[in-house]
């Protein structure tokens, strides 16, 4: 993909299409201004001309016309997002290699699935997603979404977030062997029990296989014993995750 081809149709497709929703959208706040507007009129009439059947006519048709507006502002808040992701994945879709893409704006990667990557280890869990999105990148099926996951504190009557952000599940065609976990250093302490049950299922430290001090100054390795660092953990992706981590947290992980 190739950066001024986006430049290109951001300009010519997605841009105009932005400014034409930003007038929608001023159209809607004067509307809504006009309304604030008609409602103090129709107060200062009631004050002086003191005629309730007409005041409250008034206020009917006023309160019709605000709930209209307030209805059709909501509406364009819902779809405004989910028109936007369409235009990019709509130019995402031509580009070699890529498969058709589907968006679903309030579809979300199935709970167990969630677990099933051994990232984090919950119960009963408040699990919440948005923005689904399926398709094919060469060989590579995947499907991602906006997750928010919280659980109950178990220090304090509230809930805590467990994960917030994008959560990416892809299956490879000729899978490696061996299951990896990758995982930000300064998280450690909130993974115990997900690195506890790959280590009952033959896991261990890999660390000391890996010579990136600056990778693992930020990431921790655990994997199965069968798991090849070369296969799963190549020294490009090890800097890509260092990258990233710079700004962001990222957790990996690999089941072959």
């Amino acid at each position: 993909m190739q950066l001024d081809q986006f430049r290109k149709y951001y300009n010519h497709t997605i841009h105009p299409e932005l400014v034409r929703l930003d007038r929608k959208r001023m159209r809607f706040i004067r509307l809504l201004l006009i309304a604030v507007l008609l409602f103090a009129a129709v107060v200062v009439f009631e004050i002086y001309v003191r005629i309730f059947v007409l005041s409250l006519l008034l206020m009917l048709i006023l309160g019709v016309y605000m709930s209209f507006v307030i209805y059709r502002m909501r509406k364009f808040i819902r779809e405004f997002k989910p028109h936007v992701v369409r235009l990019v994945l709509d130019f995402i879709d031509d580009q070699p290699l890529f498969g058709e893409l589907e968006y679903k704006p309030k579809g979300k990667i199935p709970f167990n699935r969630f677990l099933s990557s051994g990232i984090f280890s919950l119960g009963e869990a408040v699990y919440e997603g948005e923005d689904y999105i399926t398709g094919r990148i060469g060989d590579i099926e995947f499907e991602m979404c906006e997750l928010l996951v919280r659980e109950t504190s178990r220090v304090r009557a509230r809930l805590d977030d467990v994960f917030k952000g994008i959560f990416i599940h892809a299956v490879f065609r000729h899978p490696a062997r061996g299951r990896l976990l990758v995982l930000p250093r300064d998280e450690m302490p909130l993974m115990t029990e997900s690195l506890r049950n790959l280590v009952a299922n033959g896991g261990q430290c890999l660390d000391d296989h890996i010579p990136e001090e600056e990778f693992l100054g930020r990431f921790t390795v655990y994997g199965t014993r069968d798991a090849r660092l070369s296969a799963l953990l190549p020294q490009e992706l090890r800097e890509f995750l260092t990258q990233y981590r710079r700004q962001s947290k990222i957790y990996l992980s690999i089941i072959g």
